[in-house]
């Protein structure tokens, strides 16, 4: 279970905090485009497994976002540290016309990861996303209330209701060089 949850989940978390490109306006773009670019560049910070087997399990993120040049989505890569032990994580989403948002985390579910089949952009500050692997299904949300701080919860279906099973606060670090003082 550590490791699904570790190896599929956590990247899908994270791909939300994910960057953008261009869309016609008739699918609405415009809150889209605000979030994505809100979240583009560099996150790190804790997060915890909040229920399930692992409950209480701590791990750090540290996460690069870039935008693909002529497509609505994001491509985020990084990595997740549980102790002395570090999973890369990637993920990838994009709006592939009227069927919304689609995209893959760890390869998607043909591999080791999951697939987003679905969601949308609720508004600049937050993000619902469909994930899919086998029997697993759920959501993942994204809050961004302010241009430096994210929280993000992943949700899976148990008998019909939607359990929160990973939350993380991460925070924006992104590199800016430091000029030189001159002394006086």
């Amino acid at each position: 279970m550590r490791s699904v949850i570790l190896s599929c989940v956590l990247p899908a978390t994270v791909a939300i905090a994910a960057p953008l490109g261009l869309v016609e306006k008739a699918f609405g773009a415009e809150p889209d485009k605000q979030f994505f670019h809100s979240v583009e560049g560099r996150w790190v910070g804790p997060g915890e497994i909040i229920a399930g087997k692992y409950k209480g399990t701590k791990f750090t993120c540290d996460f690069n976002g870039s935008t693909p040049a002529s497509k609505l989505g994001m491509t985020l890569d990084g990595g997740c540290r549980v102790g002395v032990f570090t999973q890369k994580m990637s993920a990838s989403v994009e709006r592939k016309g009227r069927d919304g948002y689609r995209g893959t985390f760890m390869g998607g579910s043909t591999e080791s990861g999951m697939d987003i089949v679905g969601g949308n952009v609720v508004d600049a500050q937050k993000v619902v996303f469909t994930i899919n692997r086998k029997q697993l299904n759920g959501v993942m949300q994204a809050r961004v209330p302010d241009g430096n701080s994210m929280t993000v919860t992943v949700a899976v279906r148990v008998n019909d209701q939607l359990v929160p099973v990973i939350g993380m606060s991460l925070k924006r670090i992104d590199s800016v060089e430091v000029g030189a003082i001159a002394k006086n």
